[in-house]
């Protein structure tokens, strides 16, 4: 955010000298920029620390030119780690640091002169995280994340991104206990697009639980790890599916390439066949709801006409319109279908159904209590 939409781009070093710089590249995600200038005399240089190594409580110093009045050190601590303020690839390090207006683009040192961070946000009383004084919370990019993009940028220009083609999400105590899981972890496959994964043989209810050897404790982490690996790479994901461990190669795309995909936006038509149960009323999908919805007639499922409010299925988000195309990992066609799983996974002493639901704007598996 320093130089963008910049004409003249000049780097002041510490004696006073002022030379000028060119943009390699930049990557808005990030808010990182890659800079070059050409100097008859040596520069001295700084190294990347591990990022990954930094543990709260480590002491940080901050550098920068805060509020325009010159050079300055500031000491602090890490107060956490791994934040996520805005962005799916946001991994930043919060400190006491003192950051003001002025230390952005400037690093965050560890104590062995290391640079573990690019100081980007703060947050303020006054105006969020995009101004104001420091009130002790800043952050800094975690130079794990800085070090790749900035290599991209040195070799192409621009970011460069693994691109998996899969919409996840998390894994909750409720989904793993449906899923037969011992605890949660990984992430959960909402929604297979046209790209790799589906090139791959991955499907819709897989969990994602290794990436290339590495264990993927969130779904966080796995947007993170795909992320930092660059495209046209071979990875092997460790994937449980239905119960049963699997390995699926796949090679990435560029996330930077990869077309927006279509959702559904209208509202339902109302339809004529209905039925209620788990305090939802699902009906089938008729010419005139597929119509409304603008779906595909490979579509196959329920939708949903009313939800009540005092439901869990309410709690957990289910809304009128949505969509319920799967009970666990059994396409249904209609309502009759879907009560009769319904019924089926109570008298079987099932304590949660998992359902595979669509809505306006996503995909995503809900696991709903059957016990009275």
């Amino acid at each position: 955010h320093v130089i963008v939409d910049a004409v003249e781009i000049q780097i002041e070093t510490l004696d006073g000298t002022f030379m000028e710089a060119t943009l390699v590249g930049a990557d808005p995600n990030t808010d990182i920029a890659l800079l070059k200038v050409e100097s008859a005399m040596p520069l001295s240089s700084v190294e990347f620390g591990n990022s990954d190594k930094v543990r709260v409580g480590d002491t940080v110093l901050a550098i920068g030119n805060p509020h325009r009045l010159g050079f300055s050190v500031s000491t602090g601590i890490v107060s956490a780690r791994n934040r996520q303020l805005s962005g799916p690839f946001d991994d930043f390090i919060q400190t006491d640091a003192a950051i003001n207006l002025g230390n952005s683009g400037g690093p965050l040192f560890n104590t062995d002169g290391e640079v573990i961070g690019v100081n980007t946000l703060i947050l303020s009383a006054q105006s969020g995280t995009s101004g104001g004084g420091s009130i002790g919370i800043g952050f800094s990019m975690a130079s794990n994340v800085v070090a790749n993009v900035v290599d991209q940028l040195r070799e192409f220009g621009t970011t460069r991104r693994g691109w998996l083609g899969v919409r996840i999400q998390p894994v909750t105590d409720d989904l793993a206990a449906a899923l037969g899981m011992d605890a949660p972890s990984g992430a959960l496959v909402a929604e297979v697009l046209d790209g790799p994964a589906a090139e791959a043989g991955l499907q819709r209810g897989d969990v994602i639980l290794t990436f290339d050897g590495k264990d993927v404790p969130s779904s966080r982490d796995l947007v993170l790890m795909i992320a930092d690996t660059p495209s046209d790479s071979m990875v092997v994901l460790g994937v449980l599916r239905q119960g049963e461990m699997q390995m699926v190669e796949v090679e990435l795309a560029s996330r930077e390439k990869a077309e927006a995909v279509g959702v559904v936006s209208a509202a339902p038509v109302e339809p004529e066949k209905e039925s209620d149960i788990l305090g939802i009323v699902v009906a089938e999908i008729t010419p005139d709801v597929r119509d409304g919805l603008g779906l595909g007639e490979n579509v196959q499922g329920v939708v949903v006409v009313e939800v009540d409010a005092e439901s869990e299925a309410y709690s957990k988000g289910i809304r009128r319109g949505d969509l319920i195309l799967e009970v666990d990992y059994t396409p249904i066609a209609g309502p009759e279908e879907f009560v009769a799983k319904v019924e089926e996974a109570k008298e079987a002493g099932t304590k949660s159904l998992l359902i595979f639901v669509k809505t306006s704007d996503a995909t995503r598996y809900l696991a709903l209590s059957l016990e009275e």
